[in-house]
């Protein structure tokens, strides 16, 4: 089986100029937790990703006002990516070596055509495969420490 088989086609994509308000609206429309950056809407060439996670720790997180930024303020750069004929093993190796839980797909001419997620690895992908991903995207990063928050106020 390969990346084109499991993808989904055609990810919704913003340019590094949108606004992060609207990659947010972006995120509530189409119900997804990563929007891929291309540099243009013609090249369709990826040039990184904003997750909500993105937001959340880098801007939320440290007090800025997403109001003011743009995809390219909070986005992860450089992206993976990965062929779109490759085999759905070489996916998981990937997402695994990076501990990411999307992999976008691209063609021979390195434009996006689609956005891999565990979500798909879970249902098209043998389940030892499956397993195997999220227990290794779930690691902990080296180096992460545990946050220890004040408990509320009763």
């Amino acid at each position: 089986m390969n990346a084109e088989q499991i993808m989904t086609p055609q990810p919704v994509v913003a340019t590094p100029d949108v606004p992060l308000q609207g990659i947010a609206e972006l995120m509530v429309e189409y119900d997804c937790g990563e929007i891929p950056i291309v540099d243009n809407r013609e090249s369709m060439r990826p040039i990184g990703v904003v997750t909500d996670r993105d937001i959340t720790c880098r801007v939320v997180a440290k007090g800025i006002n997403p109001l003011m930024l743009t995809a390219k303020d909070c986005m992860s750069s450089p992206c993976l990516a990965i062929e779109r004929a490759a085999d759905v093993g070489d996916c998981c190796r990937l997402m695994e070596q990076h501990q990411v839980r999307r992999l976008l797909v691209v063609n021979r001419a390195g434009q996006l055509c689609g956005i891999i997620s565990q979500a798909d690895i879970a249902e098209f992908a043998a389940e030892r495969d499956a397993v195997e991903l999220v227990r290794e995207v779930s690691q902990r990063s080296p180096g992460a420490s545990s946050v220890d928050l004040p408990s509320p106020p009763i």
